[in-house]
């Protein structure tokens, strides 16, 4: 890209975000802040080998087509980041540098080296806006129109990281409401066949996430953010099957939480 652009992406790039039935009945909004793994054609392949493109530093390998069946399953609204996490991460605060990081896992990333701040924000207002607005502006729309919404954050982690192999298979995040994450981990346990991790192999914080920290906290809308492992859901045969276990268990979670609550 060259430094004086004013813009990033150019014809022939993709929109950077994808919504799934934006009409949708379910209460569920599912989002994928991981879900593409484009780079704008100005950026070339930000000095990485092909086969670097297609790792999980890249993006959240098997997670979009996870999201897509769920969305199907459950007739809910999704929205899914198009490009890569390289590009801008679209689950952490601008500013930070994990944001546009310039190491990945242990590999340089060459194309974020040195960046001028106006570079930054072409990226920021190009990519990590547009995908963020969508989501906040659906949650507005539901609100003013009087309809409930429940924010499942979807995500996939590699099974090895940094050399150490990770047994987990699913892991259930959260931070400051833990209400229907408890509930899920319940669901998920009584499977009595899973591996599920509890705020396991991550937990969402401010400095780590950015969706359910500015989307859902705030709002105080009941949220969970899901982390499936990766060699589960690469190939289209595992995502089919996650995705009929969650659109099994989210609507049983949903629903036990409500009952609680007296809703």
């Amino acid at each position: 890209m060259s430094r004086t652009a004013s813009r990033l992406l150019v014809e022939g790039d993709p929109a950077p975000v994808r919504v799934l039935r934006p009409e949708g009945r379910a209460d569920f909004l599912l989002t994928g802040d991981h879900a593409g793994r484009a780079i704008p054609r100005r950026l070339g392949i930000l000095g990485l080998s092909n086969s670097d493109l297609g790792r999980h530093i890249t993006w959240d390998i098997g997670i979009a087509g996870v999201t897509e069946r769920l969305s199907e399953a459950l007739d809910a609204t999704a929205v899914l980041q198009v490009y890569s996490r390289l590009v801008i991460d679209c689950n952490r605060q601008p500013g930070l540098d994990s944001s546009i990081p310039t190491i990945s896992e242990l590999t340089a990333i060459p194309g974020n080296q040195d960046l001028l701040p106006a570079e930054r924000e072409t990226r920021r207002r190009e990519i990590f806006v547009p995908y963020h607005d969508q989501i906040a502006g659906l949650t507005e729309t539901r609100r003013v129109a009087g309809r409930r919404t429940v924010l499942v954050a979807m995500h996939s982690f590699t099974p090895v990281f940094k050399g150490e192999p990770r047994q987990v298979e699913i892991g259930i995040l959260y931070n400051r409401d833990t209400r229907l994450a408890h509930i899920l981990l319940d669901l998920l346990r009584a499977e009595g066949n899973l591996a599920v991790g509890d705020n396991q192999p991550y937990a969402v914080g401010d400095l780590s996430d950015y969706t359910v920290p500015v989307h859902a906290e705030p709002r105080g809308l009941p949220h969970v953010e899901i982390e499936i492992r990766q060699d589960l859901i690469a190939a289209p045969a595992g995502q089919a099957i996650w995705a009929t276990r969650l659109a099994r268990l989210l609507p049983a979670a949903d629903s036990r939480l409500r009952e609680s609550s007296g809703t």
